[in-house]
């Protein structure tokens, strides 16, 4: 199987699901705790995981969030946390920061699943998946198709309106903070996907044409990679101790 070699600057889709398709978000302080792994674990230095609990310090309201200085991993442009998988769109930050975050990232979250739902053993299929847009095409599509996620738990309904209602409410993505919303500010570096998405009128105007272009063209909008094909990134360096 095809390994990436991850190199900096450069966009890549990240995912996994759990094992045997089994939901890995089991409630809302699942969905906290991860968010906020996503947050503190995005570090060169040291964390100190506090087993049950997320991060209390980080106000989750969306006010006064810090964003970690140069000492970061990686850049998370856009994420996405369903019942059973998770996306995100990353960029590398330093050498070997992409493997290294998501190693730190995967067994941070175990540890804290195991722990408090008194289950053993691994949680997720694998090593995490990661994908390089092949095209621009390609990468032009994957905030859309990220985002858009959460609309299969309701089966795709109604008009464009009514599922980007759905979207806005969804609390468990970075939507809300690129519609104008604080919801996890602290969590993403925004200015990439700004950027592109000012080129065709802003994130809202956007992510309608996007759904209206599904809507009416859904081949043109399917993903490139399926999880039948999954791309396993290469994880370098010595492994990273994570405290409990």
């Amino acid at each position: 199987m095809k390994r990436v070699t991850f190199a900096e600057g450069q966009v890549y889709h990240v995912y996994n699901r759990g094992a045997d398709r089994r939901e890995v978000f089991l409630n809302d302080h699942d969905r906290y705790r991860f968010i906020s792994d996503l947050y503190c674990m995005n570090t060169s230095e040291h964390v100190l995981h506090s087993g049950y609990h997320f991060n209390r310090s980080l106000p989750w309201d969306g006010q006064n969030v810090k964003v970690r200085p140069s000492s970061k991993l990686v850049d998370i442009l856009a994420f996405v946390l369903m019942p059973n998988h998770y996306h995100l769109l990353l960029t590398q930050r330093c050498e070997n920061g992409i493997s290294l975050f998501m190693q730190k990232l995967g067994t941070a979250y175990t540890m804290y699943f195991n722990k408090l739902h008194h289950h053993s053993g691994v949680i997720f299929q694998g090593r995490f998946k990661a994908a390089m847009p092949e095209r621009e095409a390609h990468f032009d599509y994957l905030p859309f198709y990220i985002h858009a996620n959460p609309l299969k738990l309701n089966g795709y309904p109604g008009s464009i309106q009514r599922q980007m209602a759905i979207l806005g409410s969804y609390k468990w993505s970075s939507y809300s903070d690129y519609s104008g919303i604080s919801n996890f500010p602290g969590v993403i570096n925004p200015l990439v996907l700004r950027e592109m998405f000012s080129m065709n009128g802003g994130f809202h105007s956007s992510m309608a044409k996007w759904l209206e272009n599904r809507q009416n063209h859904p081949a043109e909008v399917q993903p490139r990679h399926k999880w039948s094909s999954e791309v396993e990134p290469r994880q370098e360096g010595e492994p990273v101790a994570i405290l409990i």
